[in-house]
């Protein structure tokens, strides 16, 4: 019995994007369905963040068109993305280390026009995702480690209530340990309900996390498929899963 794929909720066609002359995504398409994960691997400069980036709004792209719930957002500044549900968590966490935990997780709330119940109602359930945090509320985010940092950046863009999560490198800098921690958080993330896009260098953990992913070399598209699938291909064990 065939079964039916998800709805798509995001999808990117023929995505361009330039640094001055410097082509860095070479017209790419991609498809992100509701409610999986889905990740895009591939090496250093490959054009990872780039894609991210055009995906949030903060960089333009040159041709291509992205749509979001149906709707073209291509056009759309960075604050209307967020306000529509794509939220991204930005590489190197971008969290503001001069103000509090709780102040950076209320912070994300800021484009929401809902009633204060509900954005306390989503702050406490941050906190429970995340209690490291809640014993830290009120301490200077700056004075947060590594992984606590990463929670914090997390948590701070579900305070924005998305449809869809844009994580670029989350185990960037941080011990294993940690890492198995933010991906098995990532995991509770998309069994509520989120969809995730997930850049990630760490390879096998992320095809192992992903419903689905996509290769990026050199700003192209190469492979993608199933992530068990991606897993097995002899060119992804080869490239970056040690043959």
């Amino acid at each position: 019995m065939s079964t039916t794929a998800p709805p798509s909720l995001l999808s990117v066609r023929d995505l361009t994007v330039r640094y001055g002359q410097i082509e860095a995504v070479k017209g790419i398409t991609l498809e992100l369905r509701e409610g999986e994960i889905t990740t895009l691997v591939g090496a250093n400069g490959a054009g990872k963040s780039t894609t991210l980036l055009a995906l949030s709004g903060l960089l333009r792209q040159k041709t291509g068109q992205i749509r979001f719930a149906g709707e073209d957002i291509s056009r759309l500044p960075p604050h209307q993305i967020v306000a529509r549900g794509l939220v991204q968590v930005a590489e190197g966490r971008a969290i503001l280390t001069t103000m509090s935990v709780r102040e950076n997780l209320e912070l994300g709330a800021y484009t929401r026009r809902d009633d204060e119940a509900r954005i306390r109602q989503d702050f406490e359930q941050v906190l429970g995702l995340f209690p490291r945090l809640k014993e830290r509320l009120d301490g200077f985010a700056g004075n947060l480690s590594g992984g606590e940092q990463q929670m914090l950046a997390i948590g701070r863009a579900l305070m924005a209530r998305p449809r869809l999560l844009l994580l670029d490198e989350p185990s960037m800098g941080l011990a294993p340990i940690i890492v198995q921690d933010i991906f098995r958080t990532l995991h509770q993330i998309n069994q509520q309900g989120i969809t995730i896009f997930l850049v990630e260098q760490n390879v096998r953990q992320a095809l192992k996390l992903a419903h689905r992913g996509y290769v990026l070399e050199n700003g192209l598209i190469t492979l993608h498929g199933k992530a068990d699938t991606l897993a097995r291909d002899p060119r992804v064990l080869q490239a970056y899963l040690g043959g």
